[in-house]
């Protein structure tokens, strides 16, 4: 099990856990991404999918979000996730949900128009990227959406979502999108 800490916020230096068989996002990355977002997470509906070890749904917590519901399939990832919010005594500000991220969006359009921000985080160079985009693009209302992705993986064109701006790390694309 790999160990990732809380960037900043009130759990700042925590450790989180993480199942080995994840790619968390990168302490680095993940304090660039909060960089952009800044202090507009304070009080915010969050949607964090892919959610993995919840890395980035944990620091938009520490951050002072209002709430977060994570999504995930895997369910060794999701225990270690509750762990991780039970430790940082987060559990009553969070929601998690084990099912194909694709199919909860398509079924959730209440949560997405509900949502200030939506993390992406999925496996590098999966086409589930680009399905969960276009489902962003046609239910989102006001959310900013940050996917994490590989710098060879194409983005989708889209309607209503466009790219904000880019920031790369590495093999690592972080993408910001506004409506």
């Amino acid at each position: 099990m790999s160990r990732l800490r809380v960037s900043g916020g009130e759990a700042r230096g925590r450790r989180l856990k993480a199942p080995k068989n994840i790619r968390p996002t990168q302490g680095m990355v993940k304090q660039a991404i909060f960089n952009m977002v800044g202090p507009d997470i304070e009080s915010a509906n969050v949607l964090d999918l892919f959610a993995g070890s919840g890395a980035l749904g944990i620091e938009a917590l520490s951050r002072a979000a209002a709430s977060v519901t994570f999504v995930d399939q895997q369910p060794r990832g999701l225990a270690i996730l509750r762990q991780n919010l039970d430790a940082l005594g987060f559990k009553e500000r969070s929601r998690v949900i084990r099912g194909d991220v694709v199919r909860w969006l398509e079924a959730s359009p209440d949560a997405i128009k509900a949502a200030d921000f939506v993390f992406l985080d999925p496996p590098y160079d999966d086409v589930v990227l680009d399905r969960a985009l276009k489902v962003l693009d046609r239910v989102a209302t006001q959310a900013t959406v940050v996917a994490e992705h590989s710098r060879r993986q194409e983005l989708p064109q889209l309607d209503r979502l466009r790219v904000d701006r880019q920031r790369r790390y590495g093999d690592t694309l972080v993408t910001v999108f506004r409506i």
